[in-house]
């Protein structure tokens, strides 16, 4: 085959190409539209109908590159950006005290049970005190000696039998005989542990007869009158976080039963690595119903500003960013936007968009800049209301597709 037979065919089949893929490509009208070509000039005509179109609607139908697209659209709202903040935060006794005792020895009576509820005071646990009660008769034996000693020493001074020196001397040992009954009892009080707080006694690690020390933890007891709740927000919400700030709490393991509670104590800095904020609330427990250490989903909620508010579905994406086409007067125009917030049902954009400015949320394929379009379930402008049921236009010619085919062709009833 000669060059120019085969220079002429490849642009044949380029030339088809094209054309094919504007027939078939809905967006194809957009993207030719930017670079100026305009190819929805060519109106969209009936071929037996001598240019006119179709009674009954628009001129429509794939080839024809019709001016108005059919669309669904969505009414845009108003949004409160970041209106609502959850955190996963662990709780805390709002007092836990680890119980050691102060000096060492065995086990003599443990008179409570692991998992008990104690007041301030309350015996835990006492250790064999035999040689300290000993001491304690001792010392007491002692001071009432130097007592009755001090006291015929200071009459026999008084009649000045004896110097005052003597007397003085008495007096003194007396005092030190009762600092040392002092100390044996302070020795014998040491044998016995009690509760420092009150609160719930955590398991006994220790049984009757064990011989432990200084550094034996015994149990550990929790005042979880209330729950001190500590969890980590966005470093964003830093500004907000205040001292008193209402709460929401909700347990993990109790779902759908919410507590109430305030913040208490923020950080005050922001996790380098993390890029978060500590913050602790406390969480009134009068039930008793919540357990140290446990996981908590901590909701607050914020006063942030209004933005215009989007169905997901009609944001779309470009080289230039996101955009959505609003619709006035039956055109589409496309509007830029940035996103400021994503939630389940609704994006939260910065646009020159006001509140109830439709929006196109389906059928963006086939929309253009200031292309005239059509709003599904609006009454037309124009002409009657196409019939329902798939009933053809009476004035339309037979084997030829009518808008209320929507473009497709359908052969004509002989």
């Amino acid at each position: 085959m000669k060059i120019w037979k085969q220079t002429v065919l490849s642009i044949l089949l380029v030339v088809a190409a094209f054309a094919g893929w504007i027939y078939f490509y809905p967006g194809a009208g957009d993207v030719l539209a930017r670079y100026g070509i305009d190819v929805f000039k060519v109106a969209a005509v009936d071929e037996g109908a001598g240019g006119a179109p179709a009674a009954g609607g628009p001129p429509g139908g794939r080839g024809g590159f019709s001016r108005a697209a059919l669309v669904v659209v969505s009414e845009a709202r108003t949004g409160i950006v970041n209106d609502r903040l959850t955190a996963i935060g662990t709780g805390h006794a709002v007092r836990t005290v680890s119980v050691r005792p102060l000096v060492a020895g065995q086990i003599a009576e443990i008179p409570v049970s692991s998992g008990a509820h104690v007041n301030a005071g309350d015996v835990i646990i006492r250790l064999d005190s035999s040689e300290e009660e000993l001491a304690v008769e001792r010392s007491r034996l002692a001071a009432e000696d130097a007592e009755r000693k001090a006291n015929r020493l200071g009459s026999l001074a008084e009649q000045r039998a004896i110097s005052s020196v003597e007397a003085d001397n008495a007096r003194s040992e007396l005092e030190t005989a009762r600092v040392a009954l002092k100390e044996a009892e302070l020795d014998l009080a040491r044998r016995t542990v009690t509760a420092p707080i009150t609160g719930s006694l955590g398991i006994l690690s220790v049984n009757a007869g064990d011989y432990i020390t200084t550094s034996t933890d015994i149990t550990t007891i929790d005042d979880r009158s209330d729950i001190l709740v500590e969890y980590y927000v966005p470093e964003r919400f830093a500004a907000s976080m205040t001292v008193g700030k209402p709460v929401s709490v909700t347990a993990i393991a109790r779902p759908g039963e919410t507590f109430g509670g305030a913040i208490t104590a923020v950080d005050n800095r922001v996790d380098e690595a993390s890029r978060t904020l500590r913050a602790q609330a406390l969480v009134s427990n009068e039930r008793d119903l919540l357990r140290a250490d446990m996981s908590f989903e901590v909701e607050m909620r914020f006063e942030g500003e209004s933005y215009p508010s989007v169905d997901p579905l009609a944001i779309q994406w470009d080289s230039d960013g996101p955009y959505v086409w609003r619709v006035i007067d039956g055109k589409a125009g496309r509007v830029a936007i940035a996103i400021v917030q994503r939630n389940a049902d609704r994006v939260l954009v910065k646009a020159d968009i006001a509140e109830g400015d439709a929006i196109v949320v389906e059928g963006v394929q086939s929309v253009r800049e200031g292309g005239e379009v059509r709003v599904a379930g609006a009454p037309q402008a124009n002409g009657p209301v196409p019939p329902s049921g798939g009933e053809r236009s009476a004035n339309a010619p037979k084997g030829r597709p009518t808008a209320e085919d929507g473009g497709q062709r359908r052969e004509a009833d002989s």
